[in-house]
C-alpha cells in the first residue's frame, strides 16, 4: 500500500480536481467519501479504481479490500479531499456508470432542470426504493455526480441506471415503446389518483421554481397533480416525486 504525505503530490492534486464537475466529465470518473458509501460500492468493484485511506481511519475487518489499489494518506490530506465538516477520512474514486438503452425498462423517473444537489439525490434514492429501471435527468439538472447530490442518494448510483439526455428525446423514446408518460403541473392537469393501473410508466419532474418545462407537458401523455390541503403553495419537489412514484409503482400490473 502506497502513502502518500505531501499536499503537493500530483495525485493529491488529481483527486481534488474531481470535486469539478469539469474534470469528472473529462475522466468519467468520481470521487466518493464516507463509510457507508464506500461499503455500498465495495460490492459493485469493478467500478473502483482506487481507494484512499487516512492513517487515523480503522477499516471495518469485514471489508474485503486486498485486490484494489488503496492508498495511505495524511490526515491533512484526507481534509483537502473531503466535502463535508467532519469527513470520515475514506474514499474512493469510481467510473462512472456504462448505461444500457433506455428501452430495456418500464418505469422511470424524467428530471427536468431540478439544481438543488439534496433534492436530486434524494429523488434518485427514492426512484432506487421504488423501483424503478432508471432516472432520466434532462439539461439544466444538477450534477449526479456532485458530492452533495453523491451523498443524499446514499448509494443508489450503483443500483440503478442514471442517464442524462434531452428529456424531449427520451419522452418520444419512450412513447414509441408504449411507455405512458406523465407530467406533473398545477393547471390542466388530473388529480394523480385517478390515473388507472399500467403496464408500465415514466413520470417527469420539474424545475423547484417554474415546474416542468411546458414543451414538456405538451408532449406527455397525461399531466397530474397532488391535491394541496393546507396553505402552502406547492410541494417539494423531492416529496412529490416520491408521492407520485409510489403511487404510480403500485398501480402496476404484475408487480
Amino acid at each position: 500500500m502506497k502513502f502518500i504525505q505531501s499536499m503537493k503530490n500530483p495525485q493529491v492534486k488529481q483527486w481534488k480536481k474531481l470535486l469539478t464537475k469539469k474534470e469528472r466529465e473529462k475522466t468519467g470518473q468520481y470521487l466518493i467519501e464516507g463509510f457507508h458509501l464506500v461499503e455500498t460500492a465495495l460490492n459493485y468493484k469493478e467500478q473502483i479504481i482506487e481507494l484512499m485511506v487516512s492513517e487515523e481511519a480503522i477499516l471495518p475487518p469485514h471489508w474485503n479490500v486486498d485486490d484494489l489499489d488503496m492508498t495511505m494518506v495524511t490526515p491533512e490530506i484526507a481534509k483537502t479531499l473531503s466535502d463535508t465538516e467532519a469527513g470520515q477520512g475514506v474514499f474512493a474514486i469510481c467510473r462512472k456508470q456504462e448505461l444500457p438503452d433506455i428501452l430495456g425498462g418500464r418505469t422511470y423517473l424524467l428530471v427536468d432542470t431540478v439544481q438543488d444537489p439534496g433534492n436530486m439525490g434524494t429523488m434518485i434514492r427514492t426512484a432506487d426504493a421504488a423501483g424503478l429501471d432508471g432516472v432520466i435527468l434532462g439539461t439544466g439538472c444538477a450534477d449526479p455526480y456532485n458530492p452533495k447530490v453523491l451523498r443524499s442518494a446514499q448509494g443508489s448510483h450503483f443500483h440503478l441506471p442514471i442517464i442524462q439526455m434531452p428529456l424531449l428525446e427520451a419522452i418520444e423514446q419512450l412513447r414509441e415503446k408504449e411507455v405512458p408518460v406523465f407530467g406533473t403541473s398545477l393547471q390542466g392537469a388530473s388529480d394523480y389518483r385517478e390515473v388507472s393501473i399500467m403496464d408500465s410508466f415514466a413520470l417527469v419532474v420539474g424545475n423547484e421554481g417554474g415546474g416542468v418545462d411546458k414543451a414538456l407537458l405538451d408532449r406527455t401523455d397525461r399531466n397530474v397533480y397532488i391535491p394541496i390541503y393546507g396553505q402552502s403553495e406547492s410541494l417539494n419537489v423531492a416529496v412529490a416525486a416520491g408521492v407520485l412514484l409510489y403511487h404510480f409503482r403500485q398501480s402496476l400490473k404484475n408487480v
